[in-house]
């Protein structure tokens, strides 16, 4: 069943709702725009259908996807820890920055576990 999309700049003819779909999490459909099932009269909103209401957009940009503070945390951490253990002359504090040293290993792991996590960003 093919499907009309009333946008400010003119129609879209789709030729089924998945295509809608593809269209509205790339945006070239918006929430507000309508939508019509060809043969019928009455026109819907695009974020009242429940297929496109539960579509996601791509969240956030490059920028909020990066983790730009937490590598450059533990970068800093790191070297505080290997200051600590290259010239601390007690026991103690070589071994504050051996456990400095595990957290910012936990931090980088972290880091790898997320981005071979997350799909690629959408263009």
């Amino acid at each position: 069943m093919a499907y009309r999309v009333r946008t400010p700049d003119g129609e879209l003819m789709f030729p089924s709702l998945g295509d809608i779909e593809r269209a509205y999490v790339q945006g070239l459909v918006d929430p507000d725009d309508e939508v019509r099932e060809d043969g019928t009269e009455k026109w819907r909103k695009a974020s009242s259908l429940p297929v496109l209401a539960r579509a996601r957009k791509p969240q956030g940009t490059l920028a909020s996807r990066s983790q730009t503070l937490t590598v450059l945390g533990a970068v800093a951490l790191g070297v505080f820890a290997l200051v600590l253990m290259i010239t601390g002359k007690e026991p103690e504090i070589r071994m504050m920055g051996i456990a400095l040293a595990l957290v910012v290993s936990a931090m980088l792991m972290r880091v790898t576990f997320k981005a071979y996590k997350r799909p690629p960003p959408v263009l």
